[in-house]
């Protein structure tokens, strides 16, 4: 699969059925390898864009999952969390591009990962824009029978930490088809999981995150995630604070 991108083509990396095996409820269910998804990074429509997101230090890129299921869950990507930069992780800022996806948030303790503080589910369809804060990991699920189109900015140092997800069989919950929610018994605490539907990030002010290339101090926040901690509380009702970060 490659990407046409405004001015460019653009060459995937792929995730592969056979490196989600780790991450599965059940990983027996894995009986063929397959393209689970594609990665699509650093991509802009023109070379000027690709300049000014570069010198202010963000990147966007473009993911493509294509509908299936593997034993009783939907597809979903492997789950990773941030690296930190100071006290926090970096956050990341996703879109919808086409269909409908599923973010799984958890935050866990910081002395022990097993240990999850906070778990949100957040529906998205096309349009809707999605906040992963800092310190929280994330997997995304394609809940449906058609192909989830995500674009994304985050900051350029940024790199996916995946060891921990794939130490505890993925995360703290797992999605079935029958639309249940079920727990990963290798977690050795997890809370009620917390079900939110998207909101419009208003204070962006455009209709796709990519034109925040444009305008780079909207987003300055990727690279400072101090300064996205108030907007996280008033979004999902987070105190660091209160939670011991």
């Amino acid at each position: 699969m490659r990407l046409k991108f405004g001015k460019f083509e653009y060459e995937p990396s792929i995730r592969r059925g056979e490196e989600l095996r780790d991450v599965l409820k059940d990983p027996k269910a894995l009986h063929e390898d397959f393209d689970a998804y594609y990665m699509f990074r650093d991509v802009y429509r023109s070379e000027e864009d690709r300049e000014l997101a570069r010198k202010t230090g963000i990147r966007f890129d473009i993911t493509i999952i294509p509908p299936r299921v593997i034993g009783e869950e939907f597809i979903k990507t492997h789950g990773h969390y941030h690296p930190k930069i100071n006290a926090h992780t970096y956050p990341e800022l996703y879109q919808v591009l086409e269909g409908e996806a599923i973010f799984l948030l958890q935050l866990p303790h910081p002395e022990d990962k097993s240990k999850i503080i906070d778990v949100l589910a957040i529906r998205a369809k096309g349009g809707d824009e999605v906040l992963i804060p800092p310190d929280y990991g994330h997997v995304t699920i394609n809940p449906s029978n058609v192909t989830l189109k995500l674009a994304n900015l985050v900051a350029r140092d940024f790199s996916s930490i995946y060891a921990d997800y794939k130490r505890l069989r993925g995360a703290c919950y797992y999605l079935l088809v029958s639309k249940k929610w079920v727990k990963n018994s290798k977690y050795s605490v997890i809370p009620e999981l917390r079900q939110l539907s998207s909101v419009h990030l208003e204070f962006l002010a455009v209709d796709e995150i990519y034109d925040l290339i444009q305008t780079p101090q909207k987003v300055s926040f990727l690279r400072e995630p101090e300064r996205c901690l108030k907007l996280v509380e008033a979004l999902y009702g987070v105190n660091y604070e209160i939670l011991g970060y």
